[in-house]
């Protein structure tokens, strides 16, 4: 299915762009080329009306799922100049640097709609940057400043605003809560982040399924196409291969849901000495499949 332009082309031309203006230069005449039909496709994914149980049927469900997630990855690229800045070797080069408006034209101009104001932190539409710790251990996550905006395309989120706050150590711990692996995602400067095209070749990494979470009237459902209990299989021995894998059982179902529900966990797990014993635990962990129960959702 062709629209005339895809988001792994932009991508890539961001990437490889060393001059000035890459708005102007690269991003406008792609968004030329993108309206109409292009538009119109991405607005399939915006209503939590079950087309995606389309991929394992019919093509163009599986191909909108990959090129959401393409599309997501520009969008990383791009946020990569509101971060701040890591000592660790190998961060990624912030470049090209858009502005807020520029970020927010691309995105805007395919359908979707920022949200930036926010009085409570909410882990569905706010991603945690920076922890500043308070000196009550208990105080609540408090928002003290955004960073970027957040974007969603109608009742499906695209990406979450970027959020600095201040917590007690019991809600939000600095340097767990900002610094722990960020998981279905490509790229971030300040922290390292997991997702299932790390690993795989130019072409095969761009298989790779975007996270659906809906924001519905009855309420939020997340990673819908998720087909794995978050809890694992009653049914099943706990070691079973179709079951919890080790690095999942290292977490307890409070620490599983914490992380599905802001995609990295917000303090040291309880079995954080066990995990020193597994180093590459949390690269080896797969939550991408988790699903909660229906009485969660």
């Amino acid at each position: 299915m062709s629209y005339g332009v895809d988001a792994r082309e932009l991508y890539e031309a961001l990437a490889w762009y060393e001059g000035v203006g890459p708005h102007e230069t690269i991003v406008v005449p792609w968004l030329d080329r993108a309206r109409g039909g292009y538009r119109s496709w991405l607005a399939t994914a915006a209503e939590d009306d079950s087309w995606w149980t389309e991929m394992g049927t019919e093509p163009g469900g599986q191909e909108l799922v990959w090129e959401l997630y393409a599309l997501h990855r520009v969008s990383d690229r791009l946020l990569l100049t509101f971060q701040p800045a890591s000592d660790q070797p190998g961060s990624p080069d912030p470049r090209p640097l858009p502005s807020a408006r520029e970020y927010l034209d691309l995105f805007t101009s395919l359908g979707m709609t920022s949200f930036e104001d926010s009085d409570a932190f909410d882990p569905f539409l706010h991603e945690i940057v920076e922890v500043e710790q308070a000196d009550d251990p208990h105080a609540p996550i408090e928002i003290i400043e955004l960073l970027w905006p957040g974007l969603m395309l109608g009742q499906l989120l695209f990406n979450r605003a970027g959020v600095r706050i201040r917590a007690g150590v019991e809600h939000a711990q600095r340097g767990v809560a900002d610094r722990s692996p960020l998981y279905w995602t490509f790229q971030r400067r300040h922290r390292p982040t997991v997702d299932l095209s790390q690993g795989w070749g130019s072409n095969s990494q761009w298989r790779t399924d975007f996270r659906l979470d809906y924001r519905t009237p009855v309420g939020d459902r997340l990673n819908v196409a998720g087909d794995c209990p978050i809890d694992g299989n009653a049914d099943l021995l706990p070691d079973h291969p179709e079951n919890l894998s080790p690095e999942e059982r290292l977490l307890t179902p409070g620490d599983r849901r914490q992380l599905l529900r802001n995609r990295c966990l917000l303090r040291e797990p309880e079995a954080v000495d066990a995990q020193a014993g597994s180093p590459a635990w949390e690269q080896d962990l797969m939550p991408f499949d988790w699903r909660l129960p229906d009485s969660e959702t």
